[in-house]
């Protein structure tokens, strides 16, 4: 009963968590300075991933705006985006930059899972393993445990933080706009969620546990090496000079020095992954906003001869409707992989996207969790609505109904159970005793076949035989040579009734000498009772 009760929980759950998922639909909003990007993703009957809803809505801001200072135009840009891009789920994803985000990976003590709690709640474990410049209290905390070490006595967790203010200023933008924020996560995380899907959909044999990725433009410069889920990252330099080359700079000599000092740094990241871990970066994947950035590629190749620089396209293998195929038709698309990262996160609510973990599971939202909870109650409020409630009663009544006709047919029947019982037993019993005294008989009968002369001894040294078998001892094989051996081969329930047989057939005049010659394994059943194999060796009087 309780197996039962279980899986028919699980499945349930399943269930209820995959129509929540599909049902809790969520749209990637990414905000620049200069334009809102806006992207959400579904799957189809025939779990094809389509892009659903494609949408970049310019604002223009200047050059070194912080969005968090235009905080009531870039709301109302972004009211204007989801109007016109008619998208409709108020829920929504967003990316914190990297610039405001700690992100670490520390080394504690082995806890279980309790423990690390009360470590946390009680904010020991953050005081003593990561040192931050403000109180703990004002920033959004995110951890995760990637690795346990059982052998060091030691886990390593994923740290991920940012200001409250910050976070504040962000999620006030969404909710301005008439938006739900759901999760916030970084946007090199971000990008990385996008690489492994689309790597999925692509059928790409890529190591998802090794990943490389170079992001490099007006925005933000940064490597990025995620390795077993640990992900290293390395803040490039540029000077507000350099951006002003990368974006309008047609002087070559220029661009090469931006260039050398760029790679420089990129370099230097590459050789400390590798001489770390021990492990060769040989392709690294491009994100850029720049538009000429095919020029600066076959620089980054130059400078680092065995490592490929490659654009990542966020929509490859993704089923794109005829409507926005010319949205997306562009050279350089690399620069949509956050919103695409961001709308491939699913508001895991109940569990079920289990390959959602550590750096692609981040969530800086605020008290998410209470978030979490009101999801779930709404889910199972729309569900109970809908007739979840009516289908499961019916379920029951059927259920109920064909056991109680079961009950009743099964009282029917047992009835007559005992006189069954009775008459099976009977049965069985003269089926036994007929089967022995056809045993007797059949190997009476071979054994008359070799019978060659003096008939009148051989028939009472048979006789002999036959009165010393036991109950529980079954003859297959009785074969006489015709002058002083008998060979008998059968079973026995047991030791001592091979003994038994012995005793009886020493004891009887005719026969000098009854030796066991061998005993096998038990090797038949007769009903519950499992049976050993013999062969006796019979010497007769000369």
């Amino acid at each position: 009963k309780n197996k039962v009760k279980e899986k028919f929980n699980n499945f349930l759950k399943s269930k209820l968590g995959k129509k929540t998922a599909q049902g809790e639909e969520i749209v990637g909003v990414e905000i620049t300075n200069k334009e809102i990007r806006l992207t959400q993703i579904s799957s189809n009957k025939a779990n094809q991933w389509v892009l659903e809803r494609f949408y970049v809505h310019p604002i223009n801001l200047p050059d070194d705006a912080a969005i968090v200072d235009h905080e009531q135009k870039v709301s109302d840009e972004l009211n204007v985006a989801l109007q016109k891009s008619k998208i409709t789920t108020p829920n929504a994803a967003i990316a914190i930059p990297v610039t405001n985000a700690i992100i670490r990976v520390v080394t504690a003590p082995l806890m279980n899972d309790e423990e690390l709690k009360k470590a946390i709640d009680t904010n020991s474990l953050w005081e003593n393993l990561v040192q931050l410049t403000d109180n703990l209290d004002d920033y959004s905390i995110f951890h995760q445990v990637i690795n346990r070490n059982s052998k060091e006595n030691t886990m390593d967790i994923l740290f991920v933080a940012s200001k409250l203010a910050d976070i504040n200023n962000y999620t006030n933008i969404i909710k301005n706009s008439g938006l739900n924020p759901v999760i916030i996560d970084v946007k090199c995380f971000a990008l990385k969620s996008a690489v492994d899907q689309i790597n999925q959909i692509s059928n790409k044999t890529e190591d998802t546990n090794f990943t490389a990725m170079l992001e490099f433009g007006l925005d933000e410069n940064y490597v990025m090496i995620l390795y077993n889920n640990n992900p290293i990252i390395t803040d490039i330099f540029l000077r507000g000079q350099d951006r002003k080359i990368l974006k309008e700079s047609q002087d070559q000599e220029e661009k090469d020095a931006l260039v050398r000092r760029f790679m420089t740094q990129v370099k230097q990241a590459v050789q400390d992954f590798e001489t770390k871990y021990e492990k060769r970066v040989r392709n690294i994947k491009v994100v850029s906003n720049l538009e000429n950035v095919d020029d600066y590629l076959s620089s980054f190749r130059k400078t680092l001869i065995n490592t490929g620089f490659n654009l990542f396209d966020p929509f490859e293998g993704l089923k794109i409707p005829q409507q926005l195929e010319s949205k997306i038709n562009l050279t350089n698309r690399s620069y949509f992989s956050t919103s695409v990262g961001l709308a491939f996160r699913k508001l895991d609510v109940f569990g079920y996207y289990k390959f959602v973990t550590a750096v692609k599971n981040i969530n800086l939202l605020p008290n998410r969790e209470g978030m979490i909870k009101q999801k779930k109650m709404k889910a199972f409020s729309n569900f109970a609505y809908k007739g979840f409630v009516g289908a499961v009663v019916g379920v029951y009544l059927i259920l109920f109904t064909l056991a109680f006709w079961n009950i009743y047919s099964y009282n029917s029947k047992l009835k007559i159970y005992d006189t069954v019982v009775t008459e099976h037993t009977s049965k069985t019993n003269q089926l036994a005793k007929v089967s022995k005294e056809l045993k007797k008989m059949t190997a009476t009968l071979k054994l008359s076949n070799s019978l060659k002369s003096n008939k009148d001894l051989s028939y009472r040294i048979l006789a002999q035989i036959a009165s010393s078998v036991p109950n529980r001892v079954k003859f297959d094989l009785v074969e006489y040579d015709g002058k002083r051996l008998v060979s008998i081969t059968g079973i026995a329930a047991g030791d001592n009734d091979i003994l038994q047989l012995i005793r009886n057939l020493q004891s009887k005049n005719l026969i000098t000498q009854a030796s066991l010659s061998s005993m096998k394994m038990p090797r038949v059943k007769a009903g519950d009772q499992t049976m050993k194999g013999f062969k006796v060796f019979v010497k007769i009087k000369g």
